[in-house]
């Protein structure tokens, strides 16, 4: 038990298993052991490891708990930091009570969160015990402040191939209330056409479709020599790029890339426009001009539509 656990026991497990409790005080007054959160022990001294600290986390909260939310999508790959504090779900017929003064500093906090049929929600064999990639998802959305925020979830979860579009719709349907259930089913699917990321949905939904380009393909595999690259969005037919980035700061090496990522498409005949988060969000209707004349260039004939009473895109 302790050395699938890193190390880490609780005095709960300790009783469950018919040991003498005395043992663990012994140890603890003989400084081999050290407390962590109240009735859990590391039964080595030093510094913990993350991965030890969170094993004491689940255990402090008791039997049948596991880690979720940011803390489950650190552990699975899905967040790209640490969180604090460290996320427990319970089930929803206890109570927990984790008190700041009962661990130092040197822990995070802890944060309880209940749920009904928790078990169904836990992964069954992945250790520390956690939420399942689909579950831990879409309680994320459920947290986030925007929808957009939530959607980024979706398509985080999707482009990193921890699980799938179809995956996730099965486990929104299992959800008796979601804020957003609609609008996210409906991501999903552009989900499942190749977006990878929230900047690429806006592109879709505020830029493409409303003003009636033809659909890209997403993440469209394009060879060059030995070299394979994937495009934001082709238009195939007509030979043009749209390249989408998200990032705020724009380092010279990134810089770099992407200028040869142009340069192979422009030797391969390809036309490549490039936009950033803040030409998306703050003005739809004037990339869409722009591309619709490039397409226009290359040989596109249908209109372009008006998204709304005061789009300019047709008159610019």
């Amino acid at each position: 038990m302790i050395i699938h656990q890193l190390g880490i026991l609780a005095r709960w497990q300790a009783i469950e298993a018919g040991l003498n409790v005395r043992v663990i005080d012994t140890q603890l007054q003989r400084g081999r052991w050290q407390a962590l959160y109240r009735g859990v022990y590391a039964t080595f001294t030093g510094q913990p490891s993350r991965q030890a600290v969170l094993w004491a986390a689940v255990l402090r909260a008791g039997p049948g708990s596991a880690l979720g939310y940011h803390t489950a999508a650190e552990l699975d790959a899905l967040a790209d930091r640490p969180s604090d504090p460290i996320h427990v779900i319970v089930t929803n017929s206890r109570r927990v009570s984790v008190a700041p003064g009962e661990y130092g500093d040197a822990l995070p906090p802890i944060a309880i969160h209940y749920r009904t049929r928790l078990h169904e929600a836990i992964h069954p064999v992945r250790r520390p015990p956690r939420t399942r990639i689909e579950e831990t998802t879409i309680d994320l959305t459920q947290l986030a402040p925007s929808l957009e925020e939530a959607m980024s979830w979706l398509t985080r979860a999707c482009s990193k191939r921890l699980t799938t579009s179809s995956r996730l719709r099965v486990a929104m349907a299992a959800r008796p209330k979601m804020r957003w259930r609609a609008e996210l089913t409906d991501a999903l699917r552009d989900v499942a056409s190749g977006i990878h990321s929230a900047l690429e949905w806006r592109y879709v939904r505020k830029v493409e479709t409303p003003h009636g380009l033809p659909a890209g393909k997403r993440q469209a595999r394009s060879q060059t020599g030995n070299r394979t690259r994937y495009l934001d969005n082709h238009y195939r037919e007509f030979g043009v790029v749209v390249e989408l980035d998200g990032r705020v700061a724009h380092p010279a090496e990134a810089r770099w890339r992407d200028i040869h990522r142009d340069n192979a498409s422009a030797a391969a005949g390809m036309t490549t426009l490039r936009y950033n988060w803040a030409d998306i969000a703050n003005h739809p209707c004037r990339v869409a001009a722009e591309i619709a004349a490039v397409l226009r260039g290359r040989g596109w004939t249908a209109p372009i539509r008006a998204c709304c009473p005061t789009c300019t895109a047709p008159f610019s």
